[in-house]
């Protein structure tokens, strides 16, 4: 737009219709990149012919094609080069180079080119096509760095990704091991004083006269609630002790079978129906098949208690890239978004009778297997875990 001003007050032509057309050319070339019409494919077709327009009725006011304003051209030729392809850079060059020789029709009566003159034709006219595949060229140079910056932001978002991923389950493993140390601590600690209690109970019990019902029945209430605690430290100590995997070529879909079987026998209460859907194509491989089997348990009966009466539970299994996924599918009440972050932390639970400890020995015993689990859920839409396992099916020379 400047460029424009400045040739309507300096340039050879200062007549009002020169200054209003070369303002129509400046005010063009600044709202084509601004609108978004303008952006699309025939907008810049129309955006080049409003321009090419403008800089005829401007050529043909001043002196036609000995005019000293054909170089304007390149204006539009540049726009067009920096939002369409290659083929549209070439077809706006050919539209500028016809019209530019298209003057030598109108000549007016007596005027003529000299012959000497006709280099100055041709050098006029090769200007076009050199200055579109100059910018075309340089466009595509500057949308190749762009591509290539978008793809390096891509690739360190997903190494960031993987970083965040790598530092939580750093972190949940640090959890882990302290409070293991803890549990089992306290676990046998508290076995000693819970088998005095329970002796205690067993022989008041047997003092106290049959007539004093009150006495027995809390007797019987001291003796089944320390039985009860005593499940509750076994959890612990289950917990805190180190796993020692026995790792032997397993079929997947067996310890699945397995593990459905064994949640079958719980699932009549909660009404629900649990599908299989198993890949044909994953082999035998090295994983710990009790543990794994405890694996699917924990997960099959998590996503039963979280779907509601006549729901269902899909199990699929796939193999990708040298892994074994295990997705567990629910429709249940989903998990709030502020609890996804903590739900394989030790003691963490939302269930009134829960103690914390199930998805806290799945991601254990997962993370022993050097593999990974992960949770997808929207609350009121339900819950997807997908166990990745490396799929082994040799041991090394550790026996691992």
């Amino acid at each position: 737009m400047l460029l424009c001003i400045f040739l309507a007050i300096f340039g050879p032509d200062r007549s009002e219709y020169t200054v209003t057309t070369l303002t129509g050319i400046g005010v063009m070339q600044v709202i084509q990149p601004k609108i978004p019409y303008f952006r699309t494919g025939f907008g810049t077709a129309m955006s080049f012919l409003i321009s090419l327009g403008l800089w005829y009725i401007l050529m043909g006011w001043t002196d036609g094609i000995e005019s000293s304003y054909y170089w304007i051209l390149v204006l539009p030729v540049i726009a067009v080069a920096t939002s369409a392809g290659f083929v549209g850079t070439a077809l706006a060059t050919v539209a500028a180079c016809a019209a530019y020789v298209s003057f030598i029709v109108f000549l007016r009566p007596g005027q003529f080119i000299p012959p000497d003159e006709w280099k100055v034709v041709i050098l006029r006219t090769a200007i076009f096509p050199v200055v579109g595949y100059f910018a075309q060229e340089l466009t595509e140079a500057s949308r190749s760095a762009v591509r290539r910056a978008e793809a390096a932001a891509e690739q360190l978002s997903d190494a960031n990704s993987r970083l965040q991923e790598a530092q939580a389950a750093m972190r949940r493993s640090d959890r882990l091991a302290a409070l293991g140390q803890l549990s089992a601590g306290l676990a046998h600690e508290l076995r000693n004083p819970l088998g005095t209690v329970k002796a205690s109970a067993e022989m008041l019990a047997k003092s106290v006269e049959s007539t004093n019902e009150v006495a027995r029945e809390m007797a019987g209430f001291i003796s089944s609630e320390v039985d009860r605690t005593n499940a509750l430290v076994t959890r612990f100590l289950d917990f805190a002790r180190p796993l020692a995997l026995r790792l032997e070529n397993t079929d997947l879909a067996q310890v699945i079978d397995e593990a459905v079987t064994e949640v079958g026998q719980h699932v009549p209460p909660f009404n629900v129906s649990i599908y299989k859907n198993y890949s044909p194509d994953i082999p035998p491989f090295l994983c710990d098949h009790q543990l794994m089997e405890r694996v699917i348990y924990n997960l099959l009966l998590n996503a039963a208690q979280a779907s509601p009466p006549g729901g269902s539970i899909t199990v699929k299994t796939r193999q990708l890239d040298g892994t074994v996924e295990v997705a567990v599918i629910d429709r249940g009440s989903g998990i709030e978004p502020k609890h996804l972050e903590n739900i394989f932390n030790p003691f963490f639970t939302t269930k009134s009778s829960g103690v914390g400890l199930g998805l806290a020995i799945v991601s254990k015993i997962v993370d022993e297997h050097q593999g990974k689990i992960t949770v997808e859920s929207e609350t009121g839409a339900g819950t997807v875990f997908r166990v990745f396992l490396p799929l082994r099916e040799t041991k090394g020379k550790d026996g691992a």
